[in-house]
């Protein structure tokens, strides 16, 4: 590879970590052709863009990139694959699903929205996070419940107090 063409990769990865606010860092070493197909199919079909990268050219994409990586530079041991999603939790359950029949990727470290995680053991946790959808509509639901609540407690107290008067007008007559 030429000087020239790793100037290129590092300044792909530059822009698409600017770009993005969500990365996972992933070892995929020991998957064959046909397994490493089989994630890359599967990343597609979940919108994650997966790349094997050289750990040099990474570490100084990251160097360039607006932000805070140093916690990242340890784990850029070894094969490396990034993983770029809109959906914060897409790629880890990306790797969960895979790993029910591999033993691989094993995830070495995520950056989502300034918060970085590194380890295998952050997976779960990972997966568990909600995307901005889901946050939506639970903000959503939370709103609509008290005033769903107001509406229905002044419309059953409305009927409560036309059927007291309309009581109190008949015992009148």
């Amino acid at each position: 590879m030429t000087k020239q063409e790793k100037h290129e990769i590092v300044k792909n990865l530059l822009a698409k970590l600017n770009e993005n606010n969500i990365f996972y860092l992933a070892d995929i070493s020991e998957l064959d052709a046909e397994t490493s197909t089989k994630l890359r199919r599967m990343a597609f079909k979940r919108d994650v863009s997966l790349n094997v990268v050289k750990n040099t050219l990474l570490r100084k994409a990251l160097e360039a990139a607006e932000g805070s990586y140093e916690e990242f530079y340890d784990v850029l041991k070894g094969n490396t694959s990034i993983l770029f999603s809109e959906v914060g939790n897409a790629p880890a359950k990306l790797i969960q699903e895979f790993r029910k029949k591999n033993k691989k990727p094993i995830l070495k470290g995520a950056y989502i929205e300034e918060a970085i995680f590194i380890g295998d053991d952050k997976i779960d946790t990972l997966a568990q996070i909600k995307s901005k959808e889901e946050l939506i509509g639970d903000i959503i639901t939370l709103l609509q419940s008290p005033a769903k609540n107001v509406l229905s407690a002044l419309q059953s107290g409305g009927s409560t107090i036309a059927g007291l008067v309309q009581t109190l007008s008949e015992k009148k007559a």
